[in-house]
């Protein structure tokens, strides 16, 4: 227990020092209060604004479809495609005049929303984040981290067959002697704690939203609430907004008439992975998980 301990406080102060060194360089380089920014005006009511809130992750979590029900409130405008602002170097030495520039036009009192699911796991994004506006809301969507990985997977996989690239088998990636590869991409991207543990050392817990993905497919509604009084919106969204696509297998939106499901992507058959070898990777990431239910107070029906 004593060498644990140790352990842990080192890797704090570490990690307290690298945070310290590039908030210092960002506080050198770029304006971050944002206030000072003069908003790009095109008409006397309607303005590109830096984002309110962002969507930060996870990847394959529901970040889209989380999104895409916000928008359906009338005071939230959303950024039509993943920006890559504050996770990209290229993207981020364009500015924030370049970053403002690809929100959507906006009234006064509504909220501009993002969303980039590589932000959660970046490292340098949350002192990047935090420099340009501190009081950001954030809104973190999760899901079992045994899923999205073979979900993560599968993504890549259907990428690399449409370029005709091989790409190996899940449990190759997975597995290496018979045991667990911790060195995995897919896997380190479902390890939330450690990546939530950069956020929280500087924005407070309450400044971040934690939102069930499973619940969110199994039944939006009640999601799409908590979301709203985060946000301090006035309650808009209403149950009848959703209806259950049977032929798709999940909820669709309804709003003014029209109706809008999701792409082809969502809700794609999921690559094969042996039972023996989910089983291992539920194993082992029953800590992880503890740790991140500890850190954000909630619990939640995974492996």
């Amino acid at each position: 227990m004593f060498w644990t301990l140790l352990l842990a406080l080192i890797l704090l102060l570490v990690l307290q020092a690298q945070l310290y060194v590039c908030l210092r360089e960002l506080r050198s380089s770029t304006t971050s209060v944002i206030s000072v920014i003069p908003n790009e005006t095109t008409n006397s009511s309607t303005s590109r604004r830096i984002p309110g809130a962002i969507i930060i992750g996870v990847r394959k979590g529901g970040t889209r479809a989380l999104l895409e029900m916000l928008n359906l409130h009338p005071d939230v405008e959303v950024a039509k495609a993943e920006v890559h602002y504050f996770n990209l170097d290229e993207n981020f030495h364009k500015g924030l005049d370049w970053y403002r520039a690809q929100m959507p036009l906006t009234l006064a009192g509504q909220v501009t929303v993002e969303k980039t699911p590589g932000y959660f796991t970046a490292p340098m994004v949350p002192p990047r984040m935090w420099s340009v506006n501190p009081a950001v809301k954030l809104l973190l969507i999760v899901r079992d981290p045994a899923e999205r990985l073979v979900s993560d997977y599968t993504q890549v996989l259907h990428n690399r067959i449409q370029q005709n690239k091989p790409y190996k088998p899940l449990e190759e990636l997975l597995l290496r002697r018979g045991h667990i590869n911790p060195n995995y991409k897919a896997l380190q991207r479902s390890l939330y704690h450690q990546h939530l543990a950069r956020w929280l050392a500087l924005f407070p817990r309450k400044q971040i939203h934690i939102v069930d993905g499973e619940a969110l497919i199994r039944d939006p509604f009640p999601e799409l609430q908590k979301a709203e009084k985060f946000l301090e919106l006035p309650p808009r969204i209403m149950p009848d907004n959703f209806y259950f696509n049977t032929t798709k297998g999940f909820y669709c939106l309804l709003s003014a008439g029209h109706d809008k499901c999701l792409d082809e992507s969502k809700g794609r058959p999921h690559a094969p992975l042996s039972n023996e070898a989910f089983q291992k990777l539920c194993r082992f990431l029953r800590l992880p998980n503890q740790i991140f239910f500890r850190m954000t107070g909630q619990t939640f029906d995974w492996c």
